[in-house]
């Protein structure tokens, strides 16, 4: 019997982005100027859709918990990132090895529904305007919202406990900057051919479900856009889904290069640079592309810097 197959894992070592020493500070002041623009950037949109009595409609309820998304992803993941380029070793527990790995998959998993049902409700909205407030009711509205983060917890967990229910063969280096799956099937000392079915099921399962209501949803839009006789309501039309349309492709592009290329392409180095982008770039770009791409988020914006200033004032 191997020798490491005795060892008990009681730690990970994650390797980082990078070993070369010149490239730990700009990184560090790099990434943790990324995460506290998602951080500040998430966090307003959430507090601002929720105090703003022009932003209590369908969209801005989703918009909100995109955020919250947004901002328990990257939190999942850029904290424990930043001590790597601070520390000569930077070690996670086997525990909060689970930890991190259940978090950044319910979230990731819940960014796919979410930003899905957000194409429904831009679709609801530009075909059907009429019945938009019947159809998009608060009851649909939070029953979009449940069962995906119920459905996400769900899939988190099965593939959480089935990969941290094999024994690891003592060598605990993972070469990544935070516990993702696949750098952890690499240290499996036992069959991984169960977890992985899971995870390929799993994932592909959501990226087309998911892709496929927002190519349909997106497919009625244009139609319904390109049948309007005014060019004023097909602008107004294209202008209520733009960011969100921006938003999405930025996403599953990253997604999609990263499952759909092929395997002979396939390095650790080249997925660390794509999870960096998904997990610390996108949660900082959605909030700054919905706050520059929106009236009614800039104007909101102002009404509370207004009612800041009148405070202090």
């Amino acid at each position: 019997m191997n020798k490491y197959n005795l060892t008990v894992v009681n730690e990970f070592i994650l390797l980082g982005l990078t070993n070369r020493p010149k490239l730990q500070a700009p990184l560090f002041v790099l990434f943790l100027i990324i995460y506290m623009t998602s951080l500040v950037g998430n966090l307003g949109m959430v507090i601002l859709t929720k105090m703003d009595a022009t932003l209590q409609t369908p969209m801005y309820f989703f918009l909100r918990h995109l955020a919250l998304t947004d901002l328990g992803y990257s939190t999942a993941v850029g904290p424990k990132m930043l001590v790597n380029f601070v520390v000569d070793q930077n070690t996670i527990s086997y525990y909060f090895c689970a930890t991190q790995l259940a978090f950044f998959i319910m979230f990731m998993c819940y960014e796919l529904f979410i930003l899905s049902f957000m194409s429904y409700d831009r679709y609801v909205a530009i075909c059907n305007s009429l019945l938009y407030t019947v159809i998009m009711s608060e009851r649909v509205c939070l029953t979009l919202v449940i069962i995906p983060y119920l459905y996400s917890a769900f899939v988190s967990l099965i593939v959480t406990i089935n990969l941290f229910s094999l024994p690891f063969c003592g060598y605990n280096v993972i070469n990544h900057f935070y516990c993702d799956n696949l750098p952890l099937l690499s240290l499996l000392c036992s069959s991984t051919h169960v977890v992985e079915f899971l995870i390929l099921f799993f994932s592909a399962l959501n990226l087309i479900f998911t892709l496929l209501v927002v190519l349909a949803s997106y497919l009625l839009i244009f139609i319904a856009v390109f049948k309007m006789k005014s060019a004023e309501g097909r602008h107004k039309a294209f202008s209520t889904c733009g960011s969100h349309l921006m938003v999405v492709i930025i996403l599953y592009g990253t997604l999609l290069f990263m499952y759909v290329k092929p395997k002979s392409s396939h390095s650790f180095d080249t997925d660390k640079m794509a999870s960096v982008f998904y997990t610390l770039v996108i949660p900082m770009l959605n909030p700054l592309i919905y706050s520059f791409r929106n009236k009614d988020v800039k104007h909101a914006l102002v009404r509370l810097w207004k009612k800041i200033c009148s405070i202090f004032s």
